[in-house]
């Protein structure tokens, strides 16, 4: 199965408020589409968010990246052969959002060709726990807002954004357990908001407040200081951040590392689903993480999600951001009861988009 043509769409969807994060405020996000057209007459898409604090790069790179370089070097390559598309990709050094994105369009041809959907084709269960992410704001309105999710839709599990300095973070956490109770779990991603000299202090004031891991607190490098601060925390660190490949894990695992956040959408379902499988191995626990995407990027994340192994300790997936923009550019979106989204027989992501709505949102 050969690559007939591809091309590239550009659009943003609104947020219906903005949202903080830690390096930028946004009303809205900005993704590239990538379509890929088969001599089979199939056709395979994926999202790439464009949030260049994040992925260190912009529309325009990124479209440049993929047509100078990624899709050319496919001609002539079957789409089918995993370790072939690999091979090719792998001349170029970094562009990860760029390789992803080709990634996950070719997986999505591959689900359609044989007929069955990806977490199926991976060998998943189409049961996927998921978790809302609480993202920064005041603690009064991060309290309000975690409720309303747990209500609505039944969240067990919540990540909530940290780094606005201890004591806010403290209220924060506070304020939340009160409005949710004891049933429900969090955790907490400072993205690297702190120093190490701040980060066991920090990690102690998690756990006296009952999260149960530590996200990236500070700049998490696989080196003796991490073994050691991990080996002397009350909770496990979750590395983000700074696994972004099949290598980081490695030496992230050599460090002994007991959670790993995966973004399906950053670094393709390959090497997301090898690391994962490489870490469960060495006993490590792997969650997808969260990297906004829209319905689109959460079915395909929640696929790969399905397919990670799973411990009584796993953390839920992260796929549940498309709850925060205003409108979406599927048919449908996934649907989230008692925490839990359950995938159906559908097979390939292409056939969700309503093209009507992307030319509303088109850049």
């Amino acid at each position: 199965m050969l690559i007939q043509r591809s091309s590239l769409v550009a659009l943003k969807l609104p947020y219906p408020r903005p949202v903080r994060w830690k390096d930028t405020v946004e009303d809205g996000c900005e993704f590239l589409l990538l379509r890929l057209h088969t001599d089979d007459g199939l056709e395979g898409v994926a999202e790439g968010p464009i949030k260049p604090t994040w992925t260190g790069t912009t529309r325009r790179a990124l479209a440049a990246a993929l047509e100078d370089m990624l899709l050319p070097a496919l001609q002539g390559v079957d789409v089918m052969d995993v370790a072939a598309v690999r091979k090719r990709l792998s001349v170029f050094p970094e562009n990860r959002l760029a390789k992803a994105l080709v990634d996950n369009a070719c997986w999505d041809l591959r689900a359609q060709a044989q007929g069955v959907p990806l977490w199926k084709l991976w060998g998943g269960s189409n049961v996927v726990p998921v978790s809302w992410t609480v993202t920064r704001e005041q603690p009064s309105l991060m309290a309000r807002e975690a409720a309303d999710m747990v209500e609505r839709y039944g969240f067990r599990v919540l990540k909530i954004k940290g780094g606005q300095g201890f004591e806010t973070d403290a209220r924060a956490l506070d304020e939340i357990r009160a409005a949710v109770g004891e049933r429900v779990r969090f955790y907490v991603d400072a993205n690297m908001a702190y120093t190490q000299a701040d980060t066991p202090a920090y990690v102690r004031l998690l756990a006296d407040k009952g999260s149960t891991h530590a996200e990236d607190p500070c700049d998490l490098r696989p080196n003796r200081w991490f073994r050691e601060s991990q080996a002397a925390n009350p909770i496990p660190y979750v590395v983000d951040g700074r696994c972004l490949g099949i290598e980081d894990a490695e030496l992230f695992l050599e460090q002994g590392v007991r959670a790993i956040g995966l973004k399906a959408a950053r670094v393709g379902a390959s090497i997301a689903l090898d690391i994962a499988r490489m870490a469960h191995a060495a006993g490590c626990i792997v969650n997808v993480g969260l990297h906004a995407e829209s319905a689109l990027g959460c079915f395909a994340s929640l696929n790969v999600a399905a397919a990670f192994p799973r411990r009584a300790e796993s953390l839920p997936g992260e796929s549940t951001f498309f709850l925060s923009y205003a409108d979406q550019f599927t048919h449908a979106s996934p649907q989230i009861r008692d925490g839990v989204v359950e995938l159906d027989e559908s097979v390939g992501l292409a056939p969700m988009v309503d093209w009507a709505k992307v030319e509303r949102y088109r850049m």
